[in-house]
């Protein structure tokens, strides 16, 4: 009884933070989740090459997937335990939502080793990673926005106060990340600062369900650099020539949208700022059984 599943990372096109609308889309930076499920009752995780990371997310998500789909597996949930081991080349604590690819890819993970995954709707196995990672205390929206990104793909406009998703489109994009040397987490993040950009984020939100979503990014890269006290040094370098470019989440990483030749000049400029840089692709198949 052991499952095995890949979860994207994703980048920003709208802050849920502001008021609750939030929009992403998955890039191809993968977090692989395995599960063992054991007769003990006990559910530890390990994150591979942290062995100090925090791994009560993993640990929330594993159990809430046995508690939720043990009946339909025909196991006894009492004694239903599970070993998790992620792996991760998407950086912690960089706006690139680590948190709801490891969440997701746990969650399938954990739903293959009880052989019911091609059972369960692909947005109740994400609502089940967002019910973890708020008890975890890892976000403070809930992350809906994100995980929907990385569970289904493509670019998503979601409502995360109620969990619920407005808009899907697959997305055939380069995307360029530049990642400084600082980590940002999320569950740190001055709320109240970016409550107040909220007509921001609503014109946001008109523009990416309109599909603009470039000219979405732009906005609330601004917009949220501005609230989070964030350089919009990156974004300048990228402008005008991308088609998108945005604070990722609550910083401290940026992305950039457009063609691959475009996103390469962009990368020259970056590169001289400390950090990281890196060209990929966007997503569209979402989190995947292995």
């Amino acid at each position: 009884m052991d499952g095995r599943a890949v979860a994207p990372a994703a980048g920003t096109v709208l802050n849920a933070l502001a008021t609750g609308t939030g929009s992403a889309f998955a890039i191809d930076l993968e977090t692989t989740a395995t599960v063992e499920l054991t007769d003990d009752g006990e559910v530890d995780a390990e994150i591979a090459g942290q062995p100090d990371a925090d791994t009560t997310l993993v640990e929330r998500c594993a159990e809430f997937a046995i508690a939720d789909y043990a009946d339909a597996a025909g196991v006894d949930e009492s004694a239903m335990g599970a070993r998790v081991e992620t792996n991760s080349d998407v950086p912690m604590a960089s706006g690139l939502k680590s948190s709801s690819a490891a969440a997701n890819a746990t969650v399938m993970a954990t739903l293959d080793a009880l052989a019911v995954a091609d059972t369960v709707d692909r947005i109740d196995a994400c609502r089940l990673g967002v019910r973890a990672a708020r008890d975890a205390g890892v976000t403070v929206t809930g992350a809906f926005d994100d995980a929907s990104a990385s569970m289904l793909g493509g670019v998503t406009v979601t409502d995360n106060t109620a969990d619920e998703l407005l808009a899907r489109e697959e997305v055939d994009w380069h995307a360029l990340v530049y990642t400084p040397p600082e980590q940002s987490f999320s569950a740190d993040a001055d709320v109240s600062a970016c409550e107040r950009i909220a007509p921001m984020a609503d014109l946001v939100a008109e523009l990416a369900l309109d599909g603009r979503y470039g000219e979405a990014m732009t906005v609330n890269g601004f917009a949220f650099c501005g609230a989070l006290d964030f350089s919009t040094g990156p974004m300048i370098d990228a402008l005008p020539d991308v088609a998108g470019v945005s604070l990722s989440g609550t910083g401290p990483s940026y992305v950039a949208v457009g063609e691959r030749e475009t996103l390469e000049t962009v990368q020259d400029r970056w590169t001289e700022r400390d950090g990281t840089t890196r060209l990929l692709q966007t997503r569209t198949d979402g989190t995947q059984i292995q």
